[in-house]
């Protein structure tokens, strides 16, 4: 596991702990600039997430619930909270329709492949979810996409964590490329169609 972004740089530390330049400002002025952005996102800014499964998903939303609030981020968790049947549109629909009122920085669902929750969720206008199958796809979602949901099956076996993907979508940022945000702006277009 990645510390949290603030901790990292893409500077080179040399062997006495200094940066490779070994200027004493310069790391301390890193250290500041650390120092800001924990108490920018993490004090006032902490993340808030949402989070929705079936039945099927139990176990996984469990582990994504630990993950984030390992990480600080405050978790909304709207069930469910044990193997009852359900259906997962109607899952989607709440975390869907909570998301959308409220102040998230994105969304998670999960039913038991991640598809059906998935699809139900792109009909509710104003959701962009994405189904990524590893750290790439989810990656990708933000980036291109601008996605604000992620969804996730239960019952699969992911190439990868489930937890590195999350990290990578929430590491990543929409993409300020042109043809990106006409892309979305498309997409956004055909809520209502």
């Amino acid at each position: 596991m990645q510390p949290p972004r603030y901790f990292r740089s893409s500077r080179r530390i040399g062997p006495e702990g200094r940066s490779a330049a070994g200027n004493d400002r310069d790391d301390a002025l890193l250290f500041s600039v650390k120092i800001a952005t924990i108490f920018s996102e993490g004090v006032h800014g902490m993340k808030k997430i949402i989070i929705a499964a079936d039945h099927g998903a139990l176990e996984l939303k469990k582990n994504i619930v630990s993950h984030l609030e390992h990480k600080g981020y405050s978790v909304d968790d709207l069930g469910v909270f044990n193997e009852d049947s359900v259906d997962y549109p109607d899952m989607a629909r709440v975390g869907c329709e909570a998301f959308l009122k409220g102040d998230y920085e994105y969304g998670i669902l999960a039913c038991g492949t991640g598809i059906g929750i998935s699809i139900s969720a792109n009909k509710i206008n104003g959701i962009r979810c994405a189904l990524p199958q590893n750290v790439f796809a989810a990656r990708m979602a933000r980036e291109h996409n601008n996605a604000n949901i992620l969804a996730f099956g239960g019952r699969i076996d992911y190439p990868e964590p489930v937890e590195d993907m999350i990290d990578a979508f929430d590491e990543s940022v929409f993409s300020s490329e042109e043809r990106h945000g006409r892309r979305v702006a498309k997409m956004n277009s055909m809520d209502n169609t």
